[in-house]
């Protein structure tokens, strides 16, 4: 019973981990790497098409954004998630696949206008994306789910995102069973909408997360409406407009959720009727998804105004932009106003385009409501970049740059040891995963000294004996180096088939020695046809 940590381990984004029980090979999330990577992560210690089952904490594309590329590397075993995670993962992987052909498109215009031959293939294509989503398994809250001989899991809502969950794994070999809980993302207390994280009372290992292992978010609870208010009064006040770079799925919804509240208390003096747009197809789906997951996922103070018949994300002057004509007019309509737009690192998405639009100009607000991660263009702009370039056009940083202090979809250093302490008896071993590399290392002293847990911070290739309770291997930190490409994507893709295809031989292992021999000769055949 091994454990092996692939991603996400003294960085933040990436999120991956390796389990193996009873040969069965195991995934916890299978995320995509965002802004810079300062170390190398692990290879898969299998082949994508030898990995039975796949457990998805939450549908952030840095825990789910890779499962397409696994599907086209061959995987075909089952994607174990909660019901509002898997609504989501059917909008957000097709969307990432989305933006994945359109990056290699782009990049294979270029190419050809500079007369180079190098042109690339997508990550993943929608087919990979359709064929992923059609694997997942929806599973409820708190309800223990058998999903092989030796393997148990259930999902504990941990109030970071819809759907979003800790995950406790029963694993057993022969007659010694070992209780692993991952716990995703841990969410941020008194969150709109979405409800306070559980606590999970036992396990054997836990595996959490460290995002905010070093700073607490605030000593009063954040007035998020009135700041808001404030923001929005003094840029209307000189003509600007309010923009704001925001995840599609989670903060906008939180977003839309106070602005509905301002709207309806009339509390932007002079601008009461003030519009609002929602530039972002993906999040106007995630809206819906969260509409149709509220009874199993809103907090109290939200189900009540559903219960009076109100709608708590929609109100008046709440437009909403799904077609690239309908974004494009947004700039060109000069009354003052809100625009929410994605992606919220600003890495891609129509949110380029807003930002081109409005950061030079002086009366103009950039409100920053989410983390910005090393290497993105948000966190640049964050901390005072002068100039950037979008599309081409260097474009001066005039426009006032806020952030919604406290808002955050993650714990902080409180939540996160409000967590770890939620256990009745001390974990065995406490891994430290998911925060950049100087949090890892302060959050797992302070567990280690202040409250005298075993912690410890792997780097990416660390591999953990379950049973004997000791290291395998302790890997050491390895800095990303620029590579250039050994093979091309299609080779590559060549390559992920020859490996599907070995799995499929051993998975056959049993079957008629006629239909053994047909594939045989089958494989032969295509050998025939393509050695040289």
């Amino acid at each position: 019973m091994e454990l092996m940590f692939i991603g996400a381990d003294h960085e933040v984004t990436g999120s991956c981990h390796y389990l193996r029980v009873n040969e069965k090979n195991i995934l916890v999330d299978y995320g995509m790497q965002q802004g810079m990577q300062v170390f190398e992560s692990a290879e898969l210690p299998v082949e994508a098409a030898r990995i039975d089952y796949i457990l998805l904490t939450h549908a952030h594309i840095d825990h789910s954004g890779m499962l397409p590329f696994l599907y086209a590397r061959g995987f075909r075993g089952s994607v174990y998630t909660t019901d509002a995670t898997a609504d989501l993962c059917s909008i957000m992987l097709r969307d990432s696949a989305h933006i994945q052909m359109q990056e290699a498109e782009w990049k294979n215009r270029k190419a050809k206008r500079s007369t180079e031959n190098a042109l690339v293939d997508p990550l993943y294509t929608m087919e990979d994306a359709d064929g992923v989503i059609k694997r997942l398994i929806p599973c409820e809250y708190d309800k223990e789910v058998t999903v092989c001989d030796g393997l148990k899991i259930r999902f504990t809502d941990i109030g970071h995102l819809l759907g979003s969950a800790s995950i406790e794994v029963w694993a057993t070999e022969g007659d010694v069973t070992r209780k692993i809980v991952f716990s995703g993302d841990i969410g941020n207390m008194d969150q709109p909408l979405i409800k306070d994280p559980k606590l999970t009372k036992e396990a054997d290992y836990v595996i959490m997360e460290s995002t905010y292992g070093n700073r607490y978010h605030s000593d009063e609870k954040p007035d998020y409406i009135g700041d808001l208010v404030k923001i929005i009064k003094s840029t209307f006040d000189k003509g600007g407009n309010v923009v704001i770079p925001s995840f599609a799925v989670g903060r906008t919804q939180e977003i839309l959720y106070f602005l509905r509240k301002i709207k309806e208390d009339r509390l932007v003096a002079g601008y009461e009727n003030f519009p609002v747009y929602v530039d972002s197809p993906l999040a106007v789906e995630a809206t819906g998804i969260f509409q149709r997951n509220s009874i199993e996922c809103f907090d109290e103070e939200a189900m009540d105004l559903i219960k009076r018949g109100i709608n708590p994300l929609t109100f008046p002057g709440l437009h909403l932009a799904i077609t690239s004509e309908e974004s494009k007019a947004i700039n060109f309509e000069h009354t003052p106003k809100v625009i929410i737009s994605a992606s919220g690192m600003c890495e891609a998405g129509r949110i380029r385009h807003h930002l081109k639009h409005n950061l030079w100009r002086p009366e103009c607000t950039i409100l920053f409501v989410g983390y910005q991660a090393n290497g993105t263009l948000g966190r640049a702009i964050v901390d005072g970049i002068k100039e950037v370039k979008l599309y081409g056009e260097t474009i001066e940083v005039r426009a006032k740059i806020e952030k919604l202090i406290g808002m955050s979809g993650h714990a902080d250093k409180a939540g996160l040891l409000r967590f770890i302490q939620g256990f009745e008896k001390k974990p065995d071993k406490v891994f430290i995963v998911h925060g950049e590399d100087s949090i890892c290392k302060l959050f797992t002293e302070c567990l280690k000294v202040e409250h005298g847990l075993n912690a410890y911070a792997p780097y990416s290739g660390t591999r953990y004996d379950l049973i004997a309770d000791k290291f395998i291997y302790e890997a050491e930190p390895v800095t990303v180096k620029k590579k250039g490409r050994t093979m091309s994507d299609v080779f590559a893709r060549l390559v992920a088939a020859g490996q599907r295809l070995v799995a499929v031989i051993y998975k056959n292992e049993g079957v008629a020695n006629k239909d053994l021999a047909k594939f045989a000769d089958q494989i032969n055949a295509l050998c025939d046809k393509y050695e040289r």
